[in-house]
């Protein structure tokens, strides 16, 4: 017994020299990571930046528009926006669309101009187009690893306030912004947590496998260390230190490092293990047998009945100076609008009638069982609050929503925006393991944490901070491991004193 504890400290400690840094990165930037995320531009960001729609300016209805582009079959989707400043309608078909803008019926260049380009992330930053540095970017660097290849060419805009605006010269788009806060939280954070340092990062398989193996390895570092502090722990406190009994056998860093591991060891097993979970080095989620068919609320419309729609009446309905665009779609077979607001809001406007806030939830719930196919809903309910499996701790998930659980072997549920007619997420019982072993046990997500902050942040912080304390006894004990060999192989002076740690 004795060469099996000699053995596993061993391995123990020498894991440990490898690993106590990358813990210590882990550990302090995931309590920023609660906090300030990594930079990226969302469909919300997009909504809130995107200027309103000039009632003024559109002169075409949807039939007048597309009768100038001369193009076949008509629409199944017609949607009102604003390109390079100008409102433009886009018609849609399954494999095709078309601009052109409603205030001209001019149809927009093809390439994408410079000039465009430049005012597109002016408008976005808000500062003046002429205080602009351009710069074009030829490779990927840090804020650019995620859509480098999908976006480029890219060409990036700098101002003295240190805001910087990515645009792509294939669609105009801004696909990335940062400013010097982000950037800074984002080093602090996301990058050395997630270890997405631009030489390693942009080399996808193999960043993988660093994530994968250092923090499979962590893992089982984490369960010697627990193992060990476990089997050297005495309740009968056998040993002695200055003459009184205690129950670990050892003073100095590595009693407090027994100490921080005994309480909060499972704790960074745990995380450690979830982290690798998130670069799914097996599969998570159960395949199991077909669910039910996702329900389709809404739908193309009819080109003929919205052709002749005038979209100025429609926006003279809704607050003015808020609409960011106008949708032509269907619910339910009928026609009808749906505008997006600033703020993240929406209104749905029938055809006929004044403008609502959501669609009819009785429809939709009548819509939901006329679907179900062969698997009835085994319950159908509104609900107010977040629950286990939908849950933002940012609440920006929508709320209310509709839940949907099935009577299929999966169990089935989704969950349905009113707002907006969508299902916004889903669960099947073959996902627990993504639930509760990756987010679960990572993030801490629970409901009765959530929905009682700051409750979560207490016990996140709480256990991140114990966990920062583990890794900094794990760096003084890693060093003083390290000094010992450097004195036996270079004596002399410098190399750091090392004293006996175990007590009688």
């Amino acid at each position: 017994m004795r060469f099996i504890k000699r053995g596993l400290i061993f391995v123990h400690r020498w894991l440990g020299v490898a690993l106590c840094v990358l813990f210590l990165l882990w550990f302090p930037s995931g309590i920023v990571m609660m906090y300030w995320q990594y930079p990226e531009v969302t469909t919300r960001d997009r909504v809130e930046r995107s200027p309103s729609l000039d009632v003024s300016a559109i002169a075409l209805t949807p039939g007048e528009a597309f009768a100038k582009l001369d193009a076949d079959p008509p629409p199944t989707g017609v949607r009102l926006d604003t390109f390079d400043g100008r409102p433009v309608y886009e018609f849609r078909n399954e494999d095709d669309q078309l601009m052109l803008f409603a205030d001209t019926g001019e149809v927009p260049p093809e390439e994408i101009t410079p000039d465009s380009m430049l005012r597109e992330a002016s408008r976005w930053s808000g500062r003046p187009a002429a205080g602009a540095r351009v710069d074009a970017v030829t490779e990927v660097d840090q804020w650019t690893i995620s859509n480098f290849r999908s976006a480029s060419p890219i060409t990036k805009y700098s101002w003295p306030d240190g805001q910087e605006v990515y645009v792509s010269g294939n669609t105009g788009d801004v696909v990335q912004a940062t400013t010097r806060a982000t950037r800074t939280w984002a080093y602090l954070g996301a990058i050395p947590h997630w270890f997405y340092f631009t030489p390693l990062r942009k080399h996808g398989p193999t960043w993988n496998r660093v994530v994968v193996w250092s923090s499979g390895i962590g893992t089982g570092a984490a369960v010697l260390g627990m193992v060990i502090a476990i089997w050297m722990y005495s309740p009968s406190k056998r040993y002695r230190h200055d003459g009184a009994p205690t129950s670990i056998p050892y003073r100095g860093q590595k009693r407090l490092h027994t100490i921080f591991g005994l309480v909060f060891g499972l704790g960074a097993v745990t995380w450690a293990f979830s982290g690798m979970l998130s670069m799914e080095p097996f599969p998570l989620s159960g395949g199991g047998e077909e669910g039910p068919a996702v329900p389709q609320f809404r739908g193309p419309v009819r080109f003929a009945d919205i052709a002749g729609a005038d979209p100025r009446s429609v926006l003279a309905q809704l607050p003015a100076g808020r609409v960011k665009a106008l949708e032509f779609t269907s619910f339910g077979g009928t026609p009808m609008y749906i505008a997006s607001l600033d703020g993240g809001e929406t209104r749905v406007v029938p055809l006929q009638g004044a403008p609502q806030p959501e669609f009819d939830r009785d429809r939709i719930i009548e819509m939901v069982r006329r679907q179900a196919g062969r698997y009835a809903p085994a319950e159908v309910r509104v609900m107010d609050q977040y629950d286990r499996y939908y849950l933002d701790r940012k609440r920006q998930a929508p709320l209310p929503v509709i839940l949907v659980r099935y009577t299929d072997p999966e169990q089935t549920r989704i969950y349905i925006d009113p707002k907006t007619a969508r299902v916004v997420t889903g669960y099947r019982s073959g996902d627990w393991k993504e639930r509760w072993l990756y987010h679960g046990l990572h993030s801490l997500n629970f409901p009765w944490l959530y929905n009682y902050r700051p409750l979560w942040d207490i016990v996140v912080i709480t256990f991140m901070v114990g966990g920062t304390a583990l890794c900094v006894t794990s760096l003084i004990l890693a060093w003083r491991v390290l000094g010992r060999k450097l004195r036996a192989v270079l004596p002399g002076p410098g190399a750091p004193a090392v004293t006996d740690d175990l007590v009688g």
